[in-house]
């Protein structure tokens, strides 16, 4: 099984994946880019048990009904997203892996909420809500 590890910009906050994704994601969706500060986000998407906190502890922002997205407290680095709608899962942004090139975007969601100027990639498979 592949392990792989990852964290935020100031290395407070480590955590370690087993395995594959469920999902490898970009996320054009307007919450993810004020969150952000970006026009998209990559997420993958993990069942909970593939994913343990190693050092850290993030701080929690309900930014909508029934959404927990989590980050450090200390640089602000943006590290997870979790929703009631799928409460087996979770959503680590793709960016804050060591090795973010390990599981590249396969499908690109919330086009509805595309930044006109944003390209997408015709390659992935494209959907103007959510998958869930």
């Amino acid at each position: 099984m592949q392990i792989n590890q990852g964290g935020c910009l100031c290395s407070a906050i480590r955590f370690r994946i087993s395995g594959e994704p469920v999902f490898s994601s970009i996320c054009h969706c307007a919450t993810c880019r004020r969150a952000s500060a970006a026009p998209t986000v990559g997420w993958l998407t993990f069942d909970r048990g593939q994913v343990e906190m190693l050092s850290g502890q993030p701080r929690i922002y309900r930014s909508s009904q029934g959404v927990v997205r989590r980050f450090c407290g200390t640089c602000g680095s943006q590290l997870s997203y979790e929703t009631a709608e799928s409460p087996t899962t979770i959503d680590i942004t793709t960016a804050s892996m060591d090795n973010p090139a390990l599981f590249p975007p396969t499908l690109e969601v919330w086009l509805e909420h595309r930044v006109s100027w944003q390209n997408t990639d015709p390659a992935r498979a494209q959907y103007s809500r959510s998958t869930r």
